[in-house]
């Protein structure tokens, strides 16, 4: 036996010092591997809407009410089943209402408690009793163990059960027994979460999103460029605070950021006032919805533009310390004939809507003014001294990276940037170049730099520049466009400026050999392997398909967002992977949380089939499965060496 080899059974040994007990956690860890594989939940682009992601996060895309059906069959009516369900979603809620209506709640928690017990049964049965045990409420931990297990040495299980659950409603403790039991059964339900990026954007709650992912018991995040920019501000990059400062502005969701996260904007209000006071600022209008506060109109328009021509100055002096980013036709700040109101956008000549920029020094347009340097200063602290703010991004760096390979699903937000003949895209990155995989890996690296090499203040500069890159640069994964038009969507009348040419992945990505191609980049099986992919909304009234290549390829990016629903005409696709298989779900638009209480109105999920098993898929067919039989070869490898007298048994 080796040395190495060796001294880790010695380290083993501290945990199962005898034969016995390695010996039982094989038997054990033998048994984990035959359960069925755990349900996989896979969600992406939620741009903050943040009713529909607790919805959908309840329901786990319809796997809560297909328990229901599992279990009642036609046994119960369909209302019955639409109660049921809605309960589980929205316990408290649902109580206050049922209290106010129901005439004889004793009965109605009787009930009630049994169908929960029997739900809770059928999602606990593909986990092992320590597992589940893991996940019981605190407080009612020992009843629930009792009520789902199977009694034998009881020969009136029935009454048994009965009683307990009489005594749960006489001594009045039947509400808070339900809301742990319907919390027990979400948490059951869905083994693990996949976020394929942006819980950021346009949508008034990614706070409340993030406070709810941070609680999850199992899950990963990939990185969408909405997600990196927010990393980049809260790491203390000036371009891209700018960047999420402008577009909260924009899209009239400053109280994100205000109230949200507590960032203090009077100074920007303050400078808005004095510096905009008697600017034309009609370029700069809001997208609010009906939520938005149009008396604040005025201020928040100027304060849009302020910080927007800061986020150019910066951006642009940002292009030109970096050149190798090669970005440099989004510097157009130099470009601009204040004579003729015109601007010089790839060597041609086109009328300017607004040339009303009091901070803007024609001969050094991309410096900043002292009061937007004092300005930024401020800004930059306020998100430096966000608690809330950097808890959230700290989360996401732990729990997150730009992609991941999980149970032979490839999974990441954007693209892999590619050329027209179908060869990755070459992007240099400081001086060497990457493609493939290796780019994912070295912007990542670069990414966790601009947030973390503190002691080391010339990587930390170079890894928030990469950030910001990945946020918006020609050859970024997350990004996948040529370039960022913002600044011609404001200024600009002729919309040939705004074209964003998507990269050429989206055109071969529906071709196999290219999703072969890639697979094999990232070291899976062809034959067996998907690519789940975010970022671009499925036009589902064009005729779009959400899956390429017969399910090679699955985009789940449907349009949370409000704001897309009216292009795909649907309210999200998500993925549910289990033990039998593999549906896309596609979700109408949801009304509200009030709605879905009072009306008991689930959103309505049409389910496509993606692939099927003929045989129930197993723990051991899965990653974990693979660690499992791992730690078997070592525990034998432990049991061989005590059998052999290389080591002796302990505490004996």
């Amino acid at each position: 036996m080796k040395e190495l080899e060796l001294k880790y059974l010695k380290s083993l040994s501290d945990l199962y010092p005898t034969i016995a007990s390695a010996s039982t956690e094989i038997i054990n860890l033998q048994a984990i591997l035959n359960l069925p594989k755990g349900t996989e939940h896979f969600l992406t682009d939620i741009h903050g809407e943040y009713e529909q992601f607790n919805h959908v996060l309840k329901n786990g895309s319809g796997s809560v009410r297909s328990k229901i059906d599992e279990e009642f069959g036609n046994t119960l009516s369909s209302k019955d089943k639409k109660s049921l369900a809605t309960l589980i979603y929205y316990p408290q809620e649902k109580l206050e209402i049922v209290k106010q209506q129901e005439e004889n709640i004793e009965d109605w928690y009787k009930i009630t408690l049994h169908r929960l017990v029997q739900i809770t049964k059928r999602a606990a049965s593909k986990y092992t009793r320590s597992k589940v045990r893991k996940a019981l409420p605190k407080d009612f931990a020992y009843i629930i163990e009792e009520l789902i297990t199977e009694k034998d040495e009881f020969q009136d299980k029935e009454a048994y059960y009965h009683e307990i659950i009489h005594t749960i409603i006489r001594i009045g403790r039947a509400s808070e027994f339900i809301i742990a039991l319907s919390h027990l059964i979400q948490r059951l339900v869905i083994d693990h979460l996949h976020i394929v990026g942006d819980v950021f954007d346009r949508g008034p709650g990614p706070h409340i999103i993030l406070d709810t992912l941070r609680r999850y018991h199992s899950i990963d995040v990939q990185w969408g460029n909405h997600d990196i920019v927010w990393m980049g501000a809260a790491s203390g990059h000036l371009a891209c605070i700018a960047n999420v400062v402008r577009m909260s502005a924009r899209y009239g969701n400053l109280d994100t950021l205000e109230e949200g996260y507590g960032i203090n904007l009077i100074p920007l209000a303050t400078f808005a006032m004095d510096q905009y006071a008697d600017v034309n600022c009609d370029a700069f209008s809001i997208k609010y919805n009906t939520d938005y506060n149009t008396k604040d109109l005025s201020l928040d328009m100027k304060m849009h533009k302020a910080i927007s021509i800061i986020q150019f100055k910066l951006e642009g002096q940002l292009v030109l310390r970096r050149p190798e980013f090669g970005m440099q036709d989004r510097l157009l700040l130099d470009k601009i004939n204040y004579e003729d109101k015109t601007i010089l956008i790839d060597g041609k000549s086109y009328p300017i809507k607004d040339t009303d920029f009091p901070t803007v020094d024609p001969e050094k347009p991309y410096e900043l003014t002292a009061e937007e340097q004092q300005l930024m200063e401020r800004l930059r602290q306020a998100f430096a001294r966000c608690e809330k703010l950097q808890e959230h991004v700290r989360f996401l760096y732990s729990k997150g990276s730009l992609y991941k390979m999980y149970n032979s699903n490839l999974l990441y937000h954007g693209c892999v940037p590619m050329e027209e003949d179908g060869s990755f895209s070459k992007v240099n990155v400081y001086g060497r170049e990457y493609h493939g995989k290796a780019l994912y890996d070295v912007l990542e690296s670069y990414a966790r730099k601009g947030y973390f090499a503190t002691q080391d203040p010339g990587e930390m500069q170079k890894g928030q520049d990469i950030i910001w890159y990945i946020w918006s640069g020609p050859n970024s994964p997350v990004f996948g466009k040529d370039r960022m038009t913002t600044f011609e969507r404001y200024f600009v009348s002729d919309k040939e400026t705004h074209t964003e040419r998507k990269n050429h992945y989206y055109r071969l990505y529906d071709q196999e050999e290219t999703l072969n191609k890639i697979l094999t980049e990232f070291g899976l099986d062809t034959e067996k392997s998907h690519i789940i992919n975010g970022h671009v909304p499925v036009e589902l009234k064009k005729g779009e398909s959400p899956m390429k290549c017969g399910g090679k390829l699955l985009i789940i990016d449907g349009g949370f967002s409000k704001a897309y629903q009216s292009k795909t005409g649907i309210a999200g696709y998500t993925l549910v992977s289990n033990s039998h298989g593999m549906s896309l779900v596609a979700h109408e638009p949801f009304e509200s949380m009030e709605a879905a209480i009072i009306k008991e109105s689930d959103i309505f999920s049409d389910n496509i089939i993606v692939e099927t098993s003929l045989f129930i898929k197993r723990v051991a067919e899965t990653d974990i499965g693979a660690e499992l039989k791992d730690r078997i070869n070592q525990l034998e490898m432990l049991l061989d060496a005590y059998r052999e007298g290389v080591l002796a048994e302990k505490g004996i």
